[in-house]
């Protein structure tokens, strides 16, 4: 084997074109992956950190999503088409997913979260009308946010990487709020004007019920992580958050309509409705006017009793949308989900537990699309590469068949020759792969020195953050040399297959030629 292995070598070096033609195409090949997956490891890792750490926590719970839809804490990702907004649904028998929650051992800390999208603007009144016509702005002048409502101080408790500016927390019972220095800066970009603490400002839900509450700001924040992929943020109390969200007592009344409801009325048509009427009831003159005038007073008695409608529309007080939860160990939270989620479907309850991933959805799955875009644009390049290499071979072999055959005549055998053959191969992979990494080392190591950021959100939400680094692997590194390694090796089989079934004499004549 080491009379193969420095016969290997010397024909290398014997056929420098040929070598250095191949070994330039698996060096960029090579530094090419290894850019890429450790720029999408550089992304993934920044992204579960910042997630887990911030706004997802380790485990989340909430209810099991309706067909075709996926839920995150971010909203409703769904492909059906409708004029409304969908809302999160609340966790239902809330109760006893917390018994079985508080008897599950390996967790730390645990929160509750409601979650809706606000706009924040100025006035008593939201006059939209003259922003339409302004093409200088843009969606991160706009003063739009994830609105956050966490359970009292648990939520504060779980999450701590709050970096104040100035103010303080939204005093519990109370419409107050604290805004993302972002909101601050588009609030005060589109309505030139200071968002100061102690302003009030106009909140503008994004439901199909078009909500809209006055607050008053207490307090101005940085994000944990200024380079975050995290969207703007405002945090409120509960209560003034899920009118926002919908979680309402209508919201979760199960279609069951009491008896006392008159339905009379809705079994008559328009013109059991309207045949009484004539023309002299809407006749303008001085009795009309008196009915109009003094009957006033029984404009409320139309609709009946509103007593039902009104606790309808009052605020669950008990609704939430997640569970946050924080393990003890983190590399035991897929277990501690896989025993929650069994705990729920032994108990018949329709929600689920998931990790920081599916909980952030809205942004994992965009960084996955990078990575599945980025992967077949690499199974594209690899499969260029082997077939240029296999040309290449096939070239090499035609003009060594001389060569090949004198060995034949001499005595060696079709192994000896193979061995030879993926010898040369193995040697030109390994030195090429070698070279490769050396080479993506080398760019990585200048890019990161130049903490390269971007601060478009949409940018930051596609690519998972806003400072652009590499972070290699030992994995990434090693899995790379082998699939070039195991690569080369398979698109040289063809062509010293096809030289081994040249016979030495059809082989020798085919040289002397």
């Amino acid at each position: 084997m080491r009379e193969i292995f420095k016969l290997a070598l010397r024909n290398l070096k014997e056929h420098k074109s040929k070598t250095i033609i191949i070994a330039c195409f698996l060096m960029f090949g090579v530094a090419i992956v290894i850019l890429g997956n450790s720029f999408l490891e550089s992304v993934n890792r920044g992204l579960e950190k910042d997630f887990r750490a911030n706004y997802t926590g380790d485990i989340a719970i909430g209810k099991n999503p309706e067909k075709g839809v996926i839920n995150d804490i971010f909203g409703v990702n769904s492909t059906n088409i409708t004029t409304e907004l969908p809302q999160l649904p609340a966790i239902p028998e809330l109760d006893k997913v917390m018994e079985i929650v508080n008897s599950t051992d390996g967790i730390k800390s645990q929160t509750k979260l409601i979650s809706a999208q606000i706009l924040v603007a100025y006035g008593v009144e939201m006059d939209l009308s003259d922003l339409v016509d302004r093409d200088d702005l843009g969606f991160d002048d706009m003063p739009i946010s994830m609105l956050f409502a966490g359970e009292n101080d648990s939520y504060w408790d779980t999450f701590t990487g709050v970096n104040f500016v100035e103010g303080t927390y939204p005093a519990p019972g109370t419409n107050e709020i604290m805004v993302d220095t972002r909101v601050k800066k588009a609030y005060e970009s589109l309505y030139s004007r200071p968002l100061n603490i102690g302003d009030t400002v106009l909140c503008a839900g994004a439901s199909s019920s078009n909500i809209l509450r006055e607050a008053k700001v207490v307090g101005v924040f940085n994000p944990p992580n200024e380079n975050s992929a995290m969207f703007q943020i405002v945090y409120c109390n509960p209560d003034f958050a899920r009118a926002f969200a919908d979680l309402t007592y209508a919201s979760n009344f199960e279609n069951q309509i009491p008896d006392t409801i008159d339905l009379s009325i809705a079994e008559l048509d328009e013109d059991d409705m309207f045949s009484s009427f004539d023309d002299d009831l809407f006749a303008i003159d001085d009795t009309s006017m008196d009915f109009l005038g003094g009957g006033i007073d029984d404009f409320d008695s139309i609709l009946g009793d509103t007593t039902l409608r009104d606790q309808l529309n009052k605020t669950d007080e008990g609704a939430w949308h997640y569970i946050l939860m924080k393990a003890k160990n983190p590399l035991q939270t897929n277990a501690i989900i896989a025993e929650l989620n069994q705990k729920f479907k032994e108990a018949g309850l329709d929600v689920y537990a998931m990790d920081w991933k599916a909980a952030a959805y809205s942004y994992s799955g965009s960084v996955e699309g990078i990575g599945l875009v980025f992967n077949i644009l690499i199974i594209i390049l690899a499969i260029v590469v082997f077939i240029i290499i296999m040309n290449t071979m096939i070239v090499s072999v035609i003009e060594r068949t001389g060569e090949i055959g004198t060995m034949r005549a001499i005595g060696a055998e079709r192994k000896f020759v193979r061995r030879l053959f993926f010898s040369e191969t193995f040697f030109l992979t390994s030195i090429s792969s070698l070279a490769g990494v050396i080479l993506s080392f080398i760019i990585m190591a200048i890019f990161n020195s130049l903490n390269i950021t971007i601060t478009n959100s949409i940018a930051k939400m596609i690519l998972g953050g806003g400072l652009l680094r590499f972070s290699p692997t030992v994995g990434i590194i090693l899995c790379t040399i082998i699939i070039a390694v195991g690569g080369s090796v398979l698109s040289n089989l063809y062509p010293v297959s096809s030289a081994l079934k040249i016979t030495p004499l059809k082989a020798l004549n085919h040289g002397g030629d």
